[in-house]
């Protein structure tokens, strides 16, 4: 008999009473309405092969390395931890648009020792196939499927007996045996279980799209990032030509990672090193633009620091950050009024970090208030300068992580000076190295550097 539950959307809690704000995550009007039906003898746990299995002692356990499956990208593997896991599930979330479906159906076409099994809820087989026609890759191995009933899905994957599994997307898939539309929470959180049972049981890998919602969170209910094994957010700003895959959660290796990608007519390609790109133009005679040395992951990255500060037009100063955290940026403007001296609370800043990267590195703080003050002076940073440090609230530059990276990536492209956190430079072997390094432990201190 059918039963009405009621669920909240962000922490999928049930309820049988509906209910304003949610006793479990505390978040008000995240409840909708589920019709619950038991589930039938169709279910498909019957077209899983089950399984006995008995608890054993820790020290029985085997502790080789997982199989790992090469997707002959080189970032898309680093991402994942250095490749796909046999019998793992791997989520890949998105704005409309982004190129999650290319970045798919790229990497399951250039893999020819794997058969594959492309499913999509939301294209026909003839779209798939022009959109194969573009990327111009082609596999004899890549099987296409056009359905959204789970059960044939499942009836497909018997008969051809994949090595690598893609559903595309999870919002469209649904079971037969529940009495509810495609990409509601139960049927979200459903098919993902039944998919996870399947990966476990037969070692077969699964990718799943997910559609993402106006705030930029994987749609449905928090669960799904809880059952999945790894967690793939892919972004960018379209107006660019690069996307950025990130690693949100990852039982299989470091969440810390990150692969850059170019987007062009015939697909994605990798940017293996995307500082060259990010530093191409020229500068001469600009002034708010500083160069940052920033780490994201295990990959160190020189990026161009933009930054406007003009007279407020009106009464109310604006503060805009692209690529960067809005409250940080009002910290540090915080830090230079106080600690530094200079009168910015009358002033409209608008920062950039040039080529739509969204950077965290706390290491930039110091590239940031250098373009801030070089724009509000109007006086060009010299050429050939690049620096990272964190900026404290007493206006300390504080030591970042993996100093030694930084300076060799700055070497390498040419850079001739670089500022540095003097605890950093006390701790490095000086002869190491062919570029200057100027340690500063105030921000006054590296003011007098830039702008004297």
């Amino acid at each position: 008999m059918a039963k009405i539950s009621y669920i909240c959307k962000e922490c999928g809690h049930k309820s049988g009473k509906w209910f304003g704000k949610c006793t479990a995550c505390g978040q008000w009007d995240t409840c909708v309405e589920e019709l619950e039906v038991k589930p039938s003898k169709k279910t498909p746990q019957n077209f899983i092969p089950k399984e006995n299995k008995a608890a054993v002692s820790i020290h029985e356990i085997s502790t080789e390395e997982e199989i790992r499956i090469d997707l002959g990208s080189g970032e898309f593997n680093r991402v994942l931890g250095g490749g796909l896991v046999a019998g793992s599930l791997v989520l890949i979330g998105g704005e409309p648009g982004i190129g999650k479906s290319t970045l798919l159906l790229q990497t399951v076409l250039s893999l020819k020792n794997n058969k594959v099994l492309y499913v999509s809820g939301e294209e026909s087989t003839r779209q798939l196939k022009l959109r194969a026609d573009r990327i111009g890759i082609s596999n004899d191995e890549c099987y296409i499927l056009s359905e959204t009933s789970l059960e044939q899905i499942y009836h497909q994957a018997k008969e051809i007996n994949p090595d690598i599994l893609v559903i595309d997307s999870i919002q469209t898939i649904h079971l037969e045996s529940i009495d509810s539309s495609a990409g509601s929470l139960v049927q979200v959180r459903e098919c993902t279980a039944s998919l996870l049972r399947y990966a476990k049981q037969t070692n077969t890998p699964i990718f799943l799209v997910g559609h993402i919602t106006k705030d930029g969170n994987i749609a449905g209910p928090k669960i799904l990032e809880h059952i999945v094994d790894t967690v793939l957010q892919f972004e960018g700003d379209q107006h660019y030509l690069y996307r950025i895959l990130r690693a949100i959660k990852n039982r299989f290796g470091n969440t810390s990672e990150m692969g850059i990608f170019e987007m062009r007519q015939e697909g994605l390609r990798e940017v293996s090193n995307p500082s060259e790109l990010l530093l191409t133009q020229n500068n001469d005679g600009m002034s708010g633009i500083a160069i940052a040395s920033a780490i994201e992951g295990v990959r160190p990255l020189l990026i161009e620091v933009q930054a406007l500060a003009s007279t407020a037009a009106y009464g109310t100063p604006q503060r805009s950050a692209t690529g960067f955290d809005l409250r940080r940026l009002n910290m540090l403007l915080a830090v230079l009024e106080k600690r530094a001296g200079f009168k910015l609370a009358q002033k409209d800043v608008f920062l950039n970090i040039a080529g739509g990267l969204k950077i965290n590195d706390p290491a930039i703080d110091l590239a940031v208030i250098s373009a801030i003050l070089s724009s509000n002076l109007d006086i060009e940073i010299p050429k050939g300068f690049c620096m990272a440090g964190e900026v404290g609230l007493s206006g300390e530059i504080r030591p970042v992580n993996r100093i030694e990276q930084r300076i060799a990536e700055a070497e390498k492209l040419g850079f001739e000076k670089m500022i540095l956190p003097e605890h950093n430079f006390s701790s490095l072997t000086k002869n190491n190295y062919k570029i200057k390094l100027l340690p500063v432990k105030k921000t006054e201190e590296a003011f007098k550097i830039l702008f004297t």
